[in-house]
């Protein structure tokens, strides 16, 4: 595998310019000084209550993600080249999901196989001619960014359904911010405190056309159970609107009203971080606890907006994910401004045959799997693992793709044997409004917290960074 790039020291081991002011505070700070922060970190995450459940973990209520204090820094330069490329990215997303579920161009220019939609077992056909407001599915997407030189970023996967870690990009500023103002007056870094802001004002604007100039929002919760509850908590508690569960909604007329201590109130957008199968027991599963009975027919009806829209998994897919940049080009007539990473379709004999050959070179990933979870890195993987896959490949290998091993980049990383690189990654947050695209300048770095690590993921043993992208 190539050497990583790292994203502090230059090829002549001199600070980045991003990294010249960090570098120096760094030499002035001494480990101990270091190491005291940390803790007191992980003690202010313990006392705020972040935590994270992993599901059949015994554990699971107690698991708090690590974070590392030192920050990672994109120059002003590097993140508005990133931002044009993911709102370019995300306008053609929505523009391929209205046409997926009505006119299908794009399948009948042969661009994209139609088995490959409808026998999708994320594609919804209960979406079929349903209009949505403004034509925006996806309202919230999580971009799943990597790095490999001084030049490119790649996206490794599009969050297109109910993208998560948003909590965590908003408290690792403020406890940055509270840690180490000493840092912080040292340089000019964009803010990203107004992300409830941006995204309220995105979720308002996209309210059906009758509803009042006050829409009502509320966040959809499968309760206190899920992995990502505090979020959902926190989230509701920013925006200022409520946070319910299924049962606290009620549908009549095909409108829908939640339950308050003052009677019935009418709700115009639900925010929900409700997977599709469980939002409706009448339209999908009859044993869904979580969900709203009737909620579909108000959907349709143009009563309520929902936030994610139903069926945006198709775009989540990581088969569909390869054609992107052919996506990008069919809808907005221009270059994809970020790459894909190189993709093996397993679906396609001759790149079934190619990843076959060369599984201990590969990252073989499940088209549905997230969480890194259900995934072969070759390299890392032992002989017995690589030939358990090859088995699996060989009986579905619609169900995979392939990429090769990248070296994603590095940053220095707080470790217990002081200053070290680590893989990161980074997952931007777009919105989408009714008539604009908003980015909050930064995002969530996950970083691989084992040494030679590449898995990232909570779930997987990875923590988090505060990005700093600087005010230039």
């Amino acid at each position: 595998m190539a050497v990583a790039f790292d994203e502090m020291k230059g090829p002549g081991g001199e600070p980045r310019p991003a990294y010249e002011e960090l570098s120096r505070w760094l030499a002035d700070t001494p480990p101990e000084a270091l190491a005291h922060r940390r803790e007191e970190a992980e003690m202010l995450f313990r006392r705020i209550g972040i935590t994270f459940a992993v599901y059949g973990d015994a554990e699971a209520q107690e698991r708090l993600i690590p974070f590392d204090v030192i920050p990672r820094i994109l120059s002003g330069t590097e993140w508005a080249r990133m931002e044009l490329g993911l709102k370019q990215r995300v306008r053609a997303i929505n523009m391929f999901l209205r046409d997926i579920y009505h006119g299908r161009d794009i399948l009948r220019a042969d661009i994209i196989p139609h088995d490959l939609i409808f026998q999708n077992p994320v594609f919804r056909p209960e979406m079929n001619g349903q209009a949505v407001p403004h034509d925006v599915y996806v309202h919230i997407a999580g971009i799943d960014l990597v790095r490999v030189d001084d030049e490119d970023f790649y996206v490794l996967e599009d969050n297109a359904r109910t993208p998560s870690g948003v909590s965590y990009m908003l408290e690792n500023r403020e406890v940055m911010m509270r840690l180490f103002p000493d840092l912080f007056a040292r340089h000019r870094i964009a803010p990203v405190e107004r992300y409830p802001d941006e995204l309220l004002t995105a979720l308002r604007s996209v309210a059906p056309a009758h509803s009042s100039s006050e829409p009502t929002v509320a966040l959809m919760t499968p309760g206190i159970y899920n992995s990502a509850y505090y979020e959902h908590s926190f989230l509701a508690d920013k925006l200022g609107i409520e946070l319910v569960e299924g049962r606290d909604l009620i549908v009549k007329n095909d409108e829908v009203f939640m339950r308050t201590t003052e009677g019935l109130k009418r709700v115009d957008v639900i925010y929900r971080r409700v997977d599709d199968d469980f939002l409706d027991p009448l339209t999908f599963r009859p044993d869904s606890a979580l969900g709203v009975p009737g909620l579909m027919s108000a959907y349709r009806a143009g009563n309520v907006t929902l936030a994610n829209a139903v069926g945006t998994g198709i775009a989540d897919d990581k088969a569909v994910y390869s054609y992107m940049p052919e996506i990008v080009k069919f809808y907005l007539g221009e270059e994809p401004i970020l790459k894909n990473v190189p993709t093996w379709r397993c679906r396609e004999p001759a790149d079934l045959a190619y990843v076959l050959d060369h599984l201990g070179e590969l990252v073989v990933k499940e088209v549905h799997g997230s969480g890194g979870y259900g995934m072969l890195i070759g390299p890392a993987a032992t002989k017995a693992t690589i030939e358990a896959f090859r088995d699996k490949l060989k009986r579905e290998p619609e169900g995979f793709i392939a990429q090769p091993t990248l070296a994603l980049s590095t940053c220095p990383t707080c470790t217990e044997a002081g200053l070290a690189p680590r893989h990161v990654d980074l997952r931007p947050f777009v919105l989408t409004g009714c008539d604009r695209v908003t980015i909050v300048p930064g995002g969530l770095t996950r970083v691989a917290l084992k040494e030679g690590s590449l898995v990232v993921n909570s779930s997987q043993g990875g923590g988090t960074k505060d990005t700093w992208i600087l005010d230039e």
